[in-house]
């Protein structure tokens, strides 16, 4: 099997994703948004921790490749950057 695609942000740990800080609020990003780096794309909820999840380097999002509140597994590609 290949790795993870180009340009894609994994989990950096197991928990549950969210695409928004709360719910009913506007996601952090879209497909198509330019980040900068350091820049929040997602939490992982982790034993009741909020991890932020930051954009590795600058780029546009390519794809979301989880759904908001979906579990996530160690290594896991969430989104792609390019």
């Amino acid at each position: 099997p290949s790795g993870p695609p180009a340009g894609a942000v994994t989990s950096p740990m197991v928990g549950t994703a969210y695409l928004a800080p709360e719910p009913g609020a506007d996601p952090f990003v879209r497909v198509g948004d330019r980040v900068k780096k350091g820049q929040t794309l997602l939490i992982i909820e982790a034993m009741k921790v909020m991890n932020p999840i930051t954009a590795p380097e600058a780029g546009t999002v390519e794809a979301i490749l989880i759904s908001d509140g979906q579990p996530v597994e160690y290594g896991e590609p969430m989104l792609v950057l390019r």
